[in-house]
């Protein structure tokens, strides 16, 4: 389908529900980004479909119904230059993704694809600015166990060690919209990072300050190692029997990181692919604002749940997006 847009122009809002601080859609990420105001956006983060590596759903609209990275990126694009219209000057989106594996199958050879460069160069191609970017460790013990790929088994590295690779990563790209951020974050006169998001906390030691500061050196570190992969909303919210299983909701403390880092509490914080509704959970927790796309009903459905659950008790707040 190229560069043009999926089936049906006219934006079609399957449902809506709305909370203390959140809104959440069951359309077209890309429709409801196109509704929102200009600058209105203080932060977005969230996982996009892996190109094609997996079919959420049958709808025409589902960016991850792709036959392949050029037709994902001809849909993806429209919603990166929303992005740039509806992010305030100066501030960022933070997309988490990863490289996919080949197969011979599909591809018809054994490798690796840069969907991680991919999105990068489509962000900077549209306008946006490279901001920073972490590598977030995979267990390949773990990865091995669930995909069995070829690369990663022992007897592989036995048979023939030039078909053996290392484990794939996680990785959260950060970009930010050129001008300057009339909000500041974290200033002024703020106390940053006195709560330590992940495992293996730095020793606390006499001020706030010098364990702020050691705890700002693990955030800024290119590598996250300590980020538990278990913790994430699928295993942490009160599923029903039936619920679906999110294939890959992004961890909870990654998550956090993000808001803490580029977000003041009060912000509106957006996700086009919200899912199960671990952004939102996240952003209503951390006393931002949220507003989330889902097409999928039944992630829908779950997400609703898991925001409501994570309401403040009292108090409103309004979001102003629209």
């Amino acid at each position: 389908m190229g560069r043009t847009r999926r089936k049906g122009d006219i934006m079609k809002v399957l449902g809506q529900s709305e909370g203390n601080g959140w809104i959440l859609y069951n359309a077209d990420c890309v429709d409801v980004v196109s509704s929102l105001k200009d600058d209105s956006i203080h932060y977005s983060i969230f996982s996009p479909p892996f190109s094609s590596l997996y079919t959420y759903s049958a709808s025409e609209r589902d960016m991850g119904n792709s036959k392949d990275n050029d037709e994902f990126f001809g849909q993806f694009s429209f919603l990166i230059k929303q992005l740039h219209r509806v992010t305030k000057p100066g501030r960022l989106v933070s997309v988490h993704c990863m490289n996919i594996a080949t197969s011979k199958v599909k591809d018809g050879h054994i490798g690796l694809k840069d969907f991680r460069g991919d999105i990068i160069r489509e962000f900077e191609r549209l306008g946006w600015i490279y901001h920073s970017e972490v590598c977030i460790w995979k267990d390949p013990v773990v990865a091995m166990q669930r995909t069995k790929a070829l690369g990663l088994l022992y007897k592989q590295l036995c048979k023939d060690s030039c078909m053996s690779r290392q484990g794939i990563a996680e990785y959260l790209c950060t970009f930010r919209k050129p001008g300057d951020n009339p909000e500041r974050v974290g200033a002024p006169n703020r106390v940053r990072f006195d709560n330590y998001i992940g495992d293996n906390a730095p020793q606390r030691t006499p001020g706030d300050e010098r364990y702020c500061i050691d705890v700002w050196q693990r955030y800024a570190s290119p590598v996250w190692t300590d980020i538990n992969s278990s913790d994430t909303l699928q295993y942490r919210s009160a599923r029903e029997h039936d619920d679906e299983k999110h294939i890959c909701p992004l961890q909870l403390q990654v998550v956090r990181r993000g808001v803490e880092l580029w977000s003041n509490p009060g912000d509106t914080v957006l996700s086009p692919f919200a899912g199960i509704g671990s952004e939102g959970y996240v952003s209503i927790e951390m006393k931002r604002r949220f507003v989330g796309v889902e097409l999928k009903k039944s992630y829908y459905d779950q997400a609703v749940k898991n925001l409501r659950a994570a309401e403040p008790g009292k108090g409103q707040l309004g979001l102003g997006i629209t």
